[in-house]
């Protein structure tokens, strides 16, 4: 059973329809992705899951229950972050947590071990006790994600979590994201960044002009789209005929010799890196190095949108 269902979402912003009848499913420990140009409705589909916006119509539920009807419910089964961090000029990070500890209803005899808990999961430990405004940009995001975990909600919305980090504090954003999945959390991430999402996300879904245009699993996407994976692999026993049979297999489109590998591009409709390798080895290669890459996420989306808003 779905854990988010969205079904018809409408979202005016006065005469303009921001959100056009969008309709999803998220079962609960996925990752879903939800990618975009800016003004594509990203946001505002967030900000309905966070009881931050009403709906014009449409169905909006989360583990069951009614989002626009039970707000005070929800709040107390999501964790949301949006994508600009509020300043707390005077307040550690420490002090910060706390607030929020005791806003969630935390009882005071367990948000000791609680914010030890988040800050130690964030890696923001020994900055207990540094003032939030010094912190850089990076620390500022683990934080909000470490406020977002203080009440250890089913659900988690991050609208945008990477805008603005150098690449140092996107990976460190991203790993922390990958332990938060292994948790079994359930997330929602609206982001830019569409290598990071394919290498995240389980399910994407892609919006433009406040319409889901597309929404499943990478490689349903990628089939849809007819577009090629390519798996590098290093194969001791080469020669001629192995390299013709490679070619014959079902499903690979081409392979390119390269210095030191293979370059195989798989049709992703056709056949998955692992049915490959069992094939491979079925043929007595000598597999010594398989490495599929990431799919090319950042050609579905341009391949499916025009770079159009609402």
């Amino acid at each position: 059973m779905s854990f988010v269902q969205i079904k018809h979402l409408n979202v005016y912003y006065g005469k303009i329809h921001a959100v056009r009848g969008v309709s999803f499913d998220i079962p609960k420990g996925e990752v879903f992705g939800f990618i975009g140009p800016n003004g594509a409705g990203k946001s505002s589909t967030i900000k309905v899951l966070a009881t931050l916006l009403r709906p014009e119509s449409g169905v909006v539920r989360i583990g069951g229950v009614d989002v626009p009807s039970n707000p005070m419910v929800i709040r107390k089964r999501i964790g949301y972050m949006p994508d600009f961090f509020g300043i707390y000029e005077d307040l550690t990070a420490a002090e910060y947590l706390h607030f929020f500890a005791a806003a969630y209803d935390i009882p005071p005899g367990q948000r000791e071990r609680t914010i030890a808990d988040v800050l130690q999961l964030t890696d923001l430990s020994e900055k207990a006790e540094a003032a939030v405004d010094s912190l850089s940009r990076g620390m500022k995001q683990r934080l909000g994600l470490a406020r977002v975990l203080l009440h250890d909600p089913d659900l988690l919305l991050l609208d945008e979590p990477a805008s603005g980090l150098d690449p140092r504090a996107r990976i460190e954003v991203r790993e922390l994201l990958k332990a938060l999945k292994g948790m079994g959390k359930t997330i929602i991430i609206s982001s830019h960044i569409l290598h990071e999402l394919a290498q995240l996300c389980t399910r994407i879904g892609i919006i433009e002009q406040g319409q889901l245009i597309t929404e499943g699993s990478l490689e349903e996407i990628y089939s849809r789209l007819g577009l090629l994976q390519i798996v590098h692999t290093q194969i001791l026993n080469l020669d001629d005929e192995l390299m013709r049979r490679i070619e014959a297999f079902p499903g690979v489109d081409h392979v390119e010799r390269q210095v030191d590998r293979l370059a195989i591009h798989l049709r992703a409709d056709a056949l998955a890196p692992e049915d490959l390798l069992a094939g491979l080895l079925a043929l007595q290669a000598r597999v010594r190095m398989f490495q599929p890459e990431a799919m090319d996420m950042e050609t579905a989306f341009m391949k499916l949108t025009q770079g159009k808003t609402a």
